[in-house]
């Protein structure tokens, strides 16, 4: 079958990726579980080198043939674009597809805390935007980067390996540069995008010394910088900065991050009862209490600052009807805090229920 029919599978299906490799039928994740497609052939090496000439252009190739590693994007006109990662593996090629639908989902399509629409209109520091992979950062930074669009005068510079949602100017102008294509590194862009007079700079990843000291500069110089970081919680996003540094120059990198950390939301993907699937998030608000423990190095707890909790999240979630408590628990931060307020919120629709 060829590669843009599976593609259109994909969309039609609902997955969020695809995966061709030898020697399998190919492979959607659907809600967040891996379902082969059995009622499609296997693909052997030839289909899949078929595929991969179908969507790569001769630089790609290029690229692929010496670096054995290769991060592109791929559109079809009228269905959807697609985040491409190929690889080898025991001699042959695999193709991993992500689906970047073209339209860019509001903040209440997605239904994301409101509190989102007054941190991002914050005029500096830096926000960063944690999770594990596959959990949505990207989806979230570009809703929040378009209620920017929609609402302020600024301009928004953002840094991507490789640039997934599309953005238009509307209130605000955007520059997207993709890594490799516009730039050489997220530190290079990071370094020079301060020239361009920006207000709001997305960074795609903060992984290394030199993006992260770069970030933390320039929300320093009054811009607003939007972090994307994979990290499972957010005390683990804040100790994942610190982690990658020399221990000599730990001590001034919590001295500037205490200065210009605004917030931090982490966020997991949960399977409604219904189908889909929804974010949730933990979300640090940095206050002076945290600010100051981020400088003496003292240890940041979920009962520092004012924190909107998961947990809670998913309480409310299985109250509404929304998730079971299974899927509760099993996303949960504290199994054992979740199942007390679970155990208390029926209790007391039992003396609701009894009364009436």
């Amino acid at each position: 079958m060829e590669v843009n029919e599976l593609l259109k599978i994909m969309v039609d299906k609902k997955a969020s990726d695809m995966h061709l490799r030898v020697p399998s039928p190919p492979v959607l994740r659907i809600d967040g579980a891996l379902v082969t497609q059995e009622d499609l052939p296997s693909m052997d090496s030839k289909d899949i080198e078929m595929a991969f000439e179908r969507i790569a252009t001769p630089t790609h190739r290029s690229v692929f043939l010496k670096e054995k590693e290769l991060d592109f994007a791929y559109s079809i006109p009228g269905l959807a674009r697609f985040r491409v990662n190929v690889m080898r593996q025991r001699g042959t090629i695999s193709i991993a597809f992500r689906m970047v639908p073209f339209d860019v989902l509001s903040i209440d399509d997605l239904e994301l805390p409101r509190v989102l629409k007054d941190l991002i209109l914050k005029p500096y520091g830096l926000i960063l935007i944690t999770g594990p992979a596959g959990s949505g950062k990207s989806t979230t930074t570009a809703a929040l980067v378009n209620y920017i669009n929609q609402n302020e005068k600024r301009n928004i510079i953002t840094i991507e390996d490789t640039i997934e949602y599309l953005h238009s100017n509307n209130k605000s102008i955007i520059a997207q540069r993709d890594i490799g294509d516009d730039t050489q590194s997220f530190a290079i862009a990071l370094k020079h995008a301060q020239r361009h007079d920006p207000d709001i700079i997305v960074v795609g990843e903060m992984r290394d010394p030199d993006t992260i000291s770069n970030a933390i500069r320039v929300a320093e110089t009054g811009r607003l910088v939007i972090g994307i970081l994979n990290a499972n919680d957010t005390i683990q996003a804040i100790d994942h900065i610190f982690e990658v540094f020399p221990e000599d120059k730990q001590k001034q990198i919590r001295i500037q991050l205490s200065r210009v950390l605004e917030a931090i939301l982490s966020q997991k993907l949960i399977t409604r009862i219904s189908g889909g699937r929804i974010a949730i998030f933990d979300i640090m608000i940095v206050d002076g209490k945290i600010k100051r423990s981020i400088q003496d190095s003292m240890t940041i707890s979920s009962n520092n600052g004012n924190l909107f909790g998961m947990d809670q999240t998913l309480a409310d979630l299985v109250k509404n009807g929304v998730i079971s408590p299974d899927e509760a628990l099993s996303k949960c931060q504290n199994a054992e805090f979740l199942r007390d307020i679970l155990q208390a919120k029926s209790q007391k629709t039992k003396v609701k229920s009894q009364s009436v």
